[in-house]
């Protein structure tokens, strides 16, 4: 998926995700765009280097999703514990699209059930 449709599968998830850009202050961080739900992060890569999405995941299934799947790895800057990274161009539109809707289900029922 190139970055253009996986921009635009995000905002389709719900009227309640926002898109940033928080980290221009930091060299590394200029073009790294935030997808939130609920003001916490569900996706977020690099604008300047789309080879890896980084996305919330249950814990108890991310070694089995790396062993079933090539394109799928550590996260960008994250906790591998709770975040997988994943090649967008290497994986099938299917699998990026469940994944990161996955991770958006995550943290939007997380954070809706806290009221915040």
């Amino acid at each position: 998926m190139n970055i253009e449709d996986y921009r635009d599968y995000c905002l389709s998830l719900g009227s309640d995700i926002e898109e940033k850009l928080p980290f221009q202050k930091f060299k590394s961080g200029e073009g790294v765009l935030v997808f939130y739900v609920s003001g916490h992060m569900f996706s977020f890569f690099d604008c300047n280097n789309f080879t890896i999405v980084s996305l919330k995941c249950q814990p108890d299934r991310i070694e089995e999703l790396k062993m079933q799947h090539d394109c799928i790895g550590t996260p960008y800057n994250e906790s591998p514990k709770h975040w997988i990274g994943i090649d967008p161009i290497a994986a099938p539109d299917k699998l990026l699209k469940e994944l990161t809707r996955n991770s958006y289900e995550i943290v939007k029922s997380k954070y809706a059930k806290a009221g915040r």
